[in-house]
């Protein structure tokens, strides 16, 4: 049997979260190796099975309760980042607090809690509207910062697709199954060549 070296780190994070899980089930305490492996474990699964990146990052804050935790050790791990493959392709999973709120963040030297409100992506950019339509007989992912102008094949593109991607959240994507059309809000990141005013 002949595995790439990401397919053997993919079973040896599967090995130790097996292990967080017996240690789990018989009511003994994780330490962070085995707890990180676990919560890397469950993101990996989710991306699998295609959830939606924001529902990955929540849900992974929950896998491993913080008094499952051996004394410190939700202190030595204040972020987790795992790179993990969703239906559209791999993203890297960024989750702050991996290990739930702390009720002191005192335990967690560093950590500033955000204010509520709204953040502005890509602000000052221009924007405009694009429609997708997928004409081959697959479902086909357009991630967040995929060029438009290079997408699959299949995919048909009403407007002027140059210099444009998604305005989506970065690891994002958005699905589109065979026969259907979408409107988009697309991102002008880069002026077409057209538009230059080069000769």
């Amino acid at each position: 049997m002949h595995l790439t070296p990401r397919e053997e780190e993919r079973l040896l994070l599967a090995a130790a979260a097996d292990l967080a899980r017996r240690r789990l089930a018989r009511g003994a305490p994780l330490g962070a190796t085995e707890a990180v492996a676990l919560v890397c474990d469950e993101i990996c699964e989710m991306a699998w099975d295609g959830v939606p990146l924001a529902d990955v990052i929540t849900s992974a804050r929950w896998v491993v309760p913080r008094d499952s935790l051996l004394p410190g050790a939700a202190a030595l791990v204040p972020v987790v980042e795992v790179e993990a493959l969703f239906p559209w392709g791999s993203v890297l999973v960024h989750v702050d607090a991996p290990f739930g709120p702390a009720d002191d963040d005192s335990e967690r030297p560093g950590v500033t809690v955000s204010a509520p409100g709204s953040l502005s992506l890509a602000e000052g950019l221009p924007r405009r509207t694009l429609v997708l339509r997928n004409t081959g007989p697959r479902d086909v992912w357009v991630s967040s910062h995929f060029p438009l102008d290079q997408v699959n094949p299949a995919i048909a593109v009403d407007g002027d697709p140059a210099g444009c991607r998604l305005d989506l959240p970065a690891g994002e994507a958005l699905l589109l199954r065979p026969g259907e059309s979408r409107s988009v809000a697309a991102i002008v990141v880069a002026a077409s060549p057209s538009a230059s005013g080069s000769s």
